[in-house]
């Protein structure tokens, strides 16, 4: 069974792990009923790039709500990459943070 740890909730987009994740690290972001994947692509420790893939079977988030998810991502990189350390590498939970402050 593959469970989905939802890491963030921002303005009704849903940030998300599969269990079963590979790297590059990645958060899936679900927006109503698209969805979009967001590679963080870190170089020395530093955001370099971030590279957007589509999830198969799965309308695409529309090209605003990808600059919104990519802009939350880019503020909130580290705590991304903690929650994915803590959760893929130390094996432990991590909850949900809710962000009710628009960026």
């Amino acid at each position: 069974m593959t469970i989905m740890p939802k890491i963030f909730e921002y303005f009704g987009f849903i940030f998300y792990f599969y269990s079963n994740e590979h790297e590059p690290i990645h958060v899936h972001v679900i927006h109503g009923a698209r969805e979009s994947v967001f590679e963080l692509i870190m170089m020395d420790g530093e955001l370099v790039e971030l590279r957007v893939r589509e999830k198969k079977g799965v309308e695409s988030l529309q090209e605003k709500d990808k600059r919104t998810a990519e802009e939350f991502i880019r503020k909130y990189h580290k705590n991304i990459i903690d929650k994915w350390v803590k959760f893929f590498v130390l094996r432990q939970s991590v909850r949900c943070t809710n962000i009710k402050k628009k960026l």
